[in-house]
């Protein structure tokens, strides 16, 4: 089993059956039989926001934080903006997100749009639930190739988001004057009059780490280019620019529709592609396609392979 350089394992599993039974067959469709040493894990995107998934239905698996940083770096590992691993729990299906740096996040948009797609493929189903730290997420199929979810009420309130200190959400006592969104993760959204201009990977830094989000912020850029149409683009906590972002794309929607700029239903153009993005009664609805890239095996000595 791969260990960090401190001598504790990079990950570990606890096989509900024997130790020496595969993961069961149908979780990873292609796979050959693997050893219960081996991590084997999918890659997917949603418009570039890419992930890597473990599915963990069939035996229990715990990711160290060692592990979750070495998988996200790009050249020596994986790569990933997020990392979700699937569990069966009392809530059904509970999915559990982490960021590139190790950190979790109740919410990750994308990832569970290309979870629900995957789980509806493997099922038959066009609609299932999907339990969260969120909160339990609808999700459907909304055809095309395309699939939507229901990413929950947007939090408003400055405790929700959370928020250090009281502030008016709609417009921050910041520089700019941005909107603070809770989508089970925070969100500072700045309007702008041209989204391409601004150096996001200062910008977006600058403000993650702002004394006002005591748990880091998600920064996006947005600028409106029609009547429900945005131009967005993004920086995720914990991660850095990512080319879309799900539940940065909801909030953008919300600050706009709230600040009267848009009406509830919009385009969100990211650098990856655009979403559909919906602020209804029940929720906030996204749509827009997945993709399944590949699906791999790490072997039980990563990191400390050949270089």
């Amino acid at each position: 089993m791969g260990r960090s350089q401190v001598g504790q394992p990079l990950f570990s599993s606890n096989s509900r059956a024997r130790l020496d039974k595969p993961l069961r067959r149908r979780y990873m469709p292609g796979m050959s039989d693997r050893t219960d040493s081996e991590l084997q894990f999918m890659k997917m995107h949603g418009l570039g926001n890419d992930f890597v998934v473990v599915d963990a239905r069939a035996r229990a698996v715990e990711l160290s934080e060692t592990a979750i940083r070495a998988i996200s770096d790009r050249r020596r590992g994986v790569g990933f903006d997020q990392l979700a691993v699937i569990r069966e729990a009392a809530d059904g299906i509970h999915l559990t997100f982490y960021n590139a740096d190790g950190s979790t996040s109740a919410a990750c948009g994308n990832a569970t749009r290309c979870i629900a797609r995957y789980l509806m493929d493997e099922t038959g189903k066009s609609a299932l639930s999907l339990a969260t730290d969120r909160g339990v997420l609808q999700a459907r199929d909304a055809g095309d190739g395309l699939t939507s979810v229901n990413m929950g009420l947007p939090q408003l309130d400055w405790q929700e988001i959370p928020l250090a200190e009281a502030a008016d959400t709609l417009e921050l006592p910041i520089e700019g004057g941005p909107v603070a969104t809770g989508m089970g993760n925070p969100h500072c959204t700045f309007f702008v009059d041209d989204a391409e201009a601004i150096p996001l990977e200062e910008f977006g830094a600058r403000y993650e780490h702002h004394p006002l989000y005591p748990e880091r912020t998600n920064v996006q850029v947005a600028q409106i280019t029609g009547p429900d149409r945005i131009r967005m683009r993004v920086w995720e906590r914990g991660v850095g620019v990512t080319l879309a972002s799900g539940s940065s794309s909801c909030a953008t929607a919300v600050a706009a529709a709230r600040r009267g700029l848009t009406g509830r239903s919009v385009q969100v153009d990211l650098d990856g592609g655009t979403l559909w993005v919906e602020w209804r009664e029940d929720g906030v609805w996204m749509t827009g396609p997945t993709a399944h890239v590949f699906t791999g095996v790490l072997r039980p000595d990563f990191p400390e392979g050949p270089a």
